[in-house]
């Protein structure tokens, strides 16, 4: 008997996410589940109950027969107590849990001896991870809000215009913290026009940042910023007193500022001082992204909209939600995945396979047992350095090992035979060959060095640049094949054994040149949307 996936209305207050869309529930009912929305799940979301009965399944009226009824539940946002107190004894849960600051919960979830998987205790540094990562989603899907909240707030355009009623300068906007929250927020204000500068203490994504148009702004301190699971470090205090000095003068400067710094588990950093607010142009704006830890601005109030000195400052806590239909689908795509993960049979079934890395890490409670936190995960070793290898002593009378570069002595002797027999064609072959010949040396020379020396990852578009090596031995085959006419009228037929290979060079060079084209244009019809 196949299981039945529930999906309950939010009770979170404001929140208007929905955990499935009905696309994805016509997807979940071909994996050999039933799927029960109850009644108004999607309303806040523009997803109708007749959408999801259109798409096949069932509206369940009140969430007390939607809990007791459903083997695995989707959630949003974690349970409360009371639908915690509705869930089936031995149930699934899969949604967003936060393990760490909800203890109380995971010890609730026991109790109903619940097997619960936490979409954010996916480890995102699996690449096969990447489809179910709901907090990148999210964040991107945040990071776009913040820069339409900030362009609702702010007193003028974004782009620069020069206009009959006058000129107006382009917006300028900071953006501390370039994941993917910043990174989508770059891109955003960047295609409105604005200037666009950021700043981030891994250095690695400089060139993201460029890549979508914004300014990389260094801080003048040198320590690497990287730390786990694709976030930032904790930076040292003569890291964060050099970077307060660099967010002080684009403060000074900016008329925008959306900060994005937040580490799981810990106080969002204060990035912004009251000092510094206070240095902002009148009309300026705000973005606290990370608001809901209590934010990266000292004067941040949660979940309100404030006007201090002057300065717009909004610390909304709900940006993934005020875009709910474009969330919501983003994020049942992401359920979907893991589903299809945890039902590879397609039969209504799922096993949590702890052997997977992905699903271990996810499982925060099995069977009432909480396996929380995940044993790390074991990323491949990266590979050694190749050692120096080290010539080995030549042996008397045998001469030189294999890895000893040839001697001084032993080079001199090649270059004189090579310079001997160059001596020998030059002095006693015809003009006519001569010619040909230093042309067929200076072809090899230069085919070996532009072939040989390219990485193998670029010999497919290297196929492109022989097509004109391809096209001068086409033109010499067809002259061979039909050469010009003498001085007096007749051609100068060739012997048959030239004709023969003339031709076959110009069968074999037509076959490189049209199949290189062909390659050619399939790798481009690849990066074509």
């Amino acid at each position: 008997m196949s299981l039945r996936i529930g999906i309950p209305r939010e009770v979170f207050p404001g929140e208007k996410r929905v955990a499935t869309v009905p696309d994805v529930v016509a997807k979940l009912i071909k994996l050999g589940f039933s799927v029960g929305v109850e009644s108004g799940a999607g309303d806040a979301a523009n997803f109708a109950d007749d959408t999801y009965r259109a798409a096949g399944a069932e509206v369940v009226q009140g969430a007390a027969a939607l809990w007791a009824g459903s083997d695995i539940v989707f959630k949003v946002r974690p349970p409360s107590a009371d639908e915690v107190a509705l869930m089936r004894e031995g149930g699934m849960l899969i949604g967003f849990v936060w393990p760490a600051q909800n203890p109380e919960l995971m010890q609730q979830l026991a109790a109903k001896r619940a097997t619960v998987l936490a979409i954010d205790a996916l480890p995102r540094q699996l690449s096969r991870a990447q489809k179910m990562d709901a907090l990148t989603s999210m964040a991107g899907v945040s990071g776009y809000r913040a820069v339409v909240e900030a362009a609702n707030a702010f007193g003028r355009f974004f782009n620069g215009q020069v206009t009959a009623a006058g000129k107006i300068p382009p917006a300028k906007v900071f953006i501390a913290g370039a994941g993917v929250a910043g990174l989508a927020a770059i891109g955003t204000a960047a295609n409105l026009g604005a200037i666009v500068r950021a700043n981030d203490t891994r250095a690695e994504v400089a060139d993201q940042v460029v890549s979508l148009g914004g300014e990389f702004v260094k801080v003048d301190y040198e320590e690497e910023g990287s730390g786990g699971g694709g976030y930032a470090k904790v930076m040292s205090e003569g890291f964060q007193a050099a970077q307060r000095r660099m967010y002080a003068e684009q403060a000074k400067d900016c008329d925008i500022i959306i900060t994005t710094a937040l580490i799981p588990g810990k106080p969002a950093p204060k990035l912004i001082t009251a000092e510094m607010v206070q240095t902002m142009r009148p009309g300026s704006v705000i973005v606290d992204m990370a608001a809901e830890q209590g934010g990266n601005c000292e004067l941040t109030e949660p979940g309100q909209a404030v006007v201090k000195h002057g300065v717009t400052i909004i610390g909304y806590t709900d940006l993934a939600s005020r875009l709910a239909k474009q969330s919501s689908t983003l994020y049942s795509n992401n359920l979907l995945r893991l589903t299809e993960e945890l039902c590879k049979t397609k039969d209504g079934q799922v096993d949590v396979n702890f052997d997977d890395q992905a699903i271990r890490g996810l499982t925060v409670i099995k069977g009432g047992e909480v396996t929380w936190p995940a044993p790390p995960i074991q990323m491949p070793a990266a590979p050694a350095k190749p050692k120096a290898v080290v010539a080995a002593p030549a042996s008397k009378g045998h001469g030189h090992g294999a890895s000893e570069p040839m001697s001084a002595k032993s080079l001199a002797i090649v270059f004189g035979i090579g310079a001997v027999l160059f001596a020998l064609v030059g002095l006693y072959a015809p003009a006519s060959f001569l010619s040909h010949f230093t042309v067929f040396v200076l072809a090899c020379f230069v085919g070996y060095m532009v072939v040989w020396n390219v990485t193998p990852a670029l010999h497919t578009p290297l196929m492109s640049v022989t097509n004109a090596i391809s096209s001068i031995i086409a033109i010499g085959a067809l002259v061979q094949v039909a050469p010009p006419l003498t001085a007096s009228g007749a051609a100068d037929r060739p012997n048959t054994l030239i004709l023969v290979l003339a031709v076959l060079a110009l069968v074999l060079t037509a076959v490189n040149m049209f199949g290189g084209f062909a390659v050619t244009r399939r790798m481009l019809a690849m990066f074509r949307k």
